[in-house]
């Protein structure tokens, strides 16, 4: 099943290539077009690691803190 990164994953050439592309067909110069585009990627990939952290998952983390002792025989 694709997760939120899977996305990302796809998200980066996509809009690397389709922002810059469109961007030189509008009538950009092709460096101006292309690191524009290359800018919205890098704010991807800005979102991907700093705000939606790929750490543990709350519910996971919380069911690892509470200890659990087993009853020694």
């Amino acid at each position: 099943m694709a997760g939120y990164y899977d996305f990302v994953l796809g998200a980066i050439p996509l809009a690397a290539a389709s922002i810059a592309t469109a961007l030189f067909l509008g009538g950009i110069v092709l460096t101006t077009a292309i690191s524009l585009g290359c800018v919205v990627a890098a704010g991807l990939v800005g979102h991907a690691m700093f705000v939606r952290t790929p750490g543990r998952s709350t519910t996971t983390a919380a069911a690892e803190s509470t200890p659990s002792f087993d009853v020694a025989d």
